[in-house]
């Protein structure tokens, strides 16, 4: 399943539908609207209301049904089913939002990505994103990374070293390819979104109950911006 982005601005909508639509915005879209302007930005909201929803009614949860409003967003987009797992990934699951049409990434490549990442055990919570990440002009600060070094997270190398530049991804990463220590890459710049993060993954009580398997699921949207061979 590819949704087709045409614009930087548009993926910034499309990957954080926070900053350009709220969940209220959502429930008032008005089918009666008679102008082609406002029949564009109906579509563009119902098209944002399916993207910005939890991790568990976007992957788990079963789809909004099909209405003629909706016709070309339907069921199987978001089904789970959609999901491939990632060869050699140790059970990171993907869908493909966007293809990308450029080079694909090798091992000792420096790739610079945006990412958003939730917590599955906090029903999505956003826990970071890059596009928070402002530099000295106020634009988007970038994660760069050295593919192969280890030093980031399992399901994050492996997530995009399949993927185009220019392509976006949504992957499921499960407890043994996300965080194994407080050091592994990408690390919130917030402290207490990094507490919390922490907190809930290696919180000694619910893993004395047998809750590991779960705890750590992340689920990441990776946009692959470029790569540099080094």
């Amino acid at each position: 399943m590819i949704i087709q982005c045409s614009a930087h601005s548009t993926l910034t909508a499309f990957l954080f539908p926070s900053h350009s639509i709220s969940s209220s915005n959502n429930n008032n879209v008005s089918p009666n609207s008679s102008s082609s302007s406002s029949s564009s930005t109906t579509r563009r909201s119902l098209s944002l209301s399916l993207i910005s929803t939890t991790f568990y009614s976007l992957v788990f949860s079963p789809p909004p049904p099909s209405s003629a409003s909706t016709s070309s967003l339907t069921s199987t987009k978001f089904a789970v089913s959609d999901f491939l797992e990632l060869p050699n990934s140790g059970g990171v699951k993907a869908l493909d939002l966007l293809d990308g049409s450029g080079e694909v990434p090798s091992n000792g490549d420096q790739v610079v990505i945006h990412y958003y990442g939730r917590l599955a055990a906090k029903q999505g919570w956003r826990f970071d994103s890059t596009y928070e990440h402002k530099d000295e002009n106020g634009e988007p600060n970038p994660f760069v990374f050295i593919l192969g070094s280890g030093k980031v997270i399992p399901g994050i190398e492996a997530a995009v070293r399949s993927m185009k530049v220019g392509g976006i991804r949504r992957v499921i990463i499960p407890p043994s390819q996300g965080y194994q220590n407080t050091s592994q890459e990408p690390i919130p710049p917030n402290f207490f979104d990094r507490q919390r993060l922490f907190t809930t993954i290696f919180n000694p009580t619910r893993l004395a109950n047998g809750e590991g398997s779960t705890l750590g699921t992340l689920i990441f949207d990776i946009e692959l911006v470029s790569l540099r061979h080094q």
